[in-house]
């Protein structure tokens, strides 16, 4: 019994909360219809004002065109030159307006599918702006990557990663193997003449080590080479990728750079890109690069170790001597960024180029 008049309390609680739903949403839907009407109210009366005013302006102009007119209405030449204009003009306004609709469907369909800019890196002004991007979403976001050798995107000082990889919490990357027939047949396609296959190598073995170096220095970075030929090189770094296609016979920085973002759309392209890596990433054919052992060790869908290849290390370190030991950190980087060394004392020095940079160096290494 004493349970009754708690329910009947409920019940009437329930019906005045319903009952006050039902009024707020009345009273904007009558508020919303009441917009409308006045729009319309408002349209109607201007369409009015227009209509009945037009006699009078028409009696005000046409005194002034019909006394204009008497004065040009034998001057043929300039009657014919004002008809060109106002055809040329006809033309060009609607030329305009052509473009700026194809554009704006362009536009559209570029902000479904993600698409921010494309840029060409090549150019001194774009590259800085792209790497300064790059730099903002590095900090403490996982960064995923896919590329071919890797030396230009991250090893190199003025790389757009380069800065990222110390800063940011955890990196996925692949790289071609360099024993690969993908590496030798990708050497071989561009058509440069400092791009051979030793050379190609060199670069994928100095960047391995680059890795290992910052693997030391207990930044979480995980290493998987594949041995197809490369097809897209994609960093991701949170709600934004960056996509370059290899061509068959060009370098790859020579083509533009494509800048997806995350947008709830399922017309975007990041989802589809974003899975493509992951795809790639899992793929149990593809082995990851063991930093302490030197070895390939293969996994399969579970992340369970299958088996275990050797990797020349010798060939690694040989490749890589010419980094003289040294890896280097943007000069804004805290101390916990760079590379320790083996006494867990940090010496810098000015980067002699002058780009801004300091090079971390190790005592234990002769340079």
């Amino acid at each position: 019994m004493p349970h009754h008049p708690n329910g009947r309390t409920a019940g009437v609680a329930h019906a005045v909360r319903q009952g006050a739903t039902h009024l707020v949403n009345s009273v904007a839907g009558a508020a919303e219809r009441s917009a409308h009407l006045a729009y319309h109210i408002f349209v109607v009366a201007m369409s009015a004002v227009i209509a009945l005013s037009l006699p009078a302006i028409a009696r005000s102009l046409v005194p002034r065109i019909l006394y204009y007119w008497s004065l040009i209405e034998d001057e043929k030449t300039l009657i014919l030159s004002v008809e060109i204009a106002v055809a040329v003009l006809l033309m060009v306004l609607m030329e305009a307006m052509g473009r700026r609709w194809r554009d704006r469907r362009c536009a559209q369909i570029a902000r479904r599918a993600g698409i921010l800019c494309a840029t060409r890196s090549d150019r001194r002004f774009t590259g800085r702006r792209i790497r300064r991007l790059k730099e903002r979403q590095g900090p403490g976001r996982d960064l995923m990557l896919i590329g071919s050798t890797g030396f230009r995107t991250f090893v190199e000082p003025n790389g757009d990663l380069h800065g990222v990889l110390h800063r940011c919490r955890e990196a996925k990357i692949m790289l071609l193997d360099p024993e690969s027939e993908g590496a030798r047949t990708r050497a071989k396609a561009i058509l440069h003449p400092d791009v051979t296959e030793v050379h190609f190598r060199e670069q994928i073995c100095k960047s391995i080590e680059f890795l290992r170096r910052l693997k030391e220095a207990q930044k979480a970075i995980t290493l998987k080479l594949y041995q197809d030929t490369p097809f897209l090189k994609l960093a991701i770094l949170g709600d934004y990728i960056w996509m370059r296609y290899y061509p068959s016979a060009l370098d790859v920085e020579m083509m533009p750079e494509y800048l997806f973002q995350h947008v709830q759309h399922p017309e975007s392209l990041y989802t589809p890109l974003y899975q493509y890596f992951l795809t790639r990433w899992n793929d149990p054919d593809i082995p990851e690069y063991d930093f302490e052992r030197d070895a390939l060790l293969y996994r399969d869908q579970t992340g369970n170790e299958v088996r275990t290849e050797p990797f020349d290390r010798s060939r690694i370190m040989s490749a890589g001597a010419s980094l003289s030991g040294r890896v280097l950190a943007p000069s804004g980087a805290r101390q916990t960024d760079g590379i320790p060394d083996g006494s867990g004392v940090n010496c810098t020095r000015s980067n002699p180029a002058g780009n801004g940079w300091k090079e971390r160096l190790n005592p234990d290494l002769h340079y």
